[in-house]
């Protein structure tokens, strides 16, 4: 791994969250380790980062075989599994990341994170709140969450000039550096997004990338 003072990063779980999130902050220029037990899902990030591991082993001996504890920040993207989450999440802040951030699907299991000293996101929650907000707000940008000075994830409502393209056709991974997480509609939240969906100009698109990226393309639309 490279030595210099740009931050590390490490995701644990490479489900569309743990994925778009790995593969922004690699565009980025940082150094990422990448950890999950499906092999095609790793195989996808060696593209982007040499530190991509196969594993099912999350015990804190196996992570710090994996360089874990050499992280400047670490997000578990670990949701419906809450054991293992929680576990992993123990593991990480017991090899001392100074930053450790893990992704909650309920209240309860959030607040055992938070008490065993992680930074708790709760992406579907969050994203309706912020799909609340901006429709009382004037301003077409909320911010989601900062994960250090260059990557952002941002939500853009849908212009007249992106309604009625396909997913495949926007190809903003290849133009813009960013991936879609999200689509929010009609006070719900889609992760699960297929190339061929048409954007319709009631979504707001959940955008992961660089903020400079994030700037241009809304630019641009």
């Amino acid at each position: 791994m490279k030595n210099t003072k740009s931050s590390t990063f490490g995701v644990i779980g490479l489900g569309r969250f743990g994925t778009a999130l790995a593969m922004s902050l690699s565009e980025a220029g940082k150094d990422v380790i990448v950890v999950d037990c499906n092999e095609e899902k790793v195989r996808e990030l060696r593209h982007y980062t040499e530190y991509a591991f196969v594993t099912d082993n999350l015990s804190k001996e196996a992570l710090q075989e994996i360089g874990i504890q050499n992280c400047d920040t670490v997000i578990v993207c670990i949701g419906e599994k809450i054991d293992i989450s929680i576990l992993t999440t123990l593991n990480v802040v017991s090899l001392g990341v100074p930053h450790v951030i893990s992704k909650a699907i309920s209240s309860d299991h959030g607040t055992v994170l938070e008490k065993i000293g992680a930074e708790v996101v709760y992406p579907e929650r969050d994203m309706a709140l912020r799909l609340g907000k901006r429709l009382i707000a004037n301003n077409n940008f909320l911010d989601f969450i900062t994960l250090s000075n260059e990557v952002e994830i941002q939500q853009i409502p849908v212009t007249d000039r992106i309604a009625g393209i396909s997913i495949e056709r926007l190809d903003i991974r290849k133009k813009y550096g960013l991936n879609i997480i999200a689509i929010e509609s009609d006070g719900s939240t889609e992760t699960e997004i297929s190339p061929e969906y048409r954007i319709r100009k009631e979504d707001i698109l959940v955008v992961i990338g660089k903020m400079d990226n994030i700037w241009k393309f809304e630019h641009d639309i």
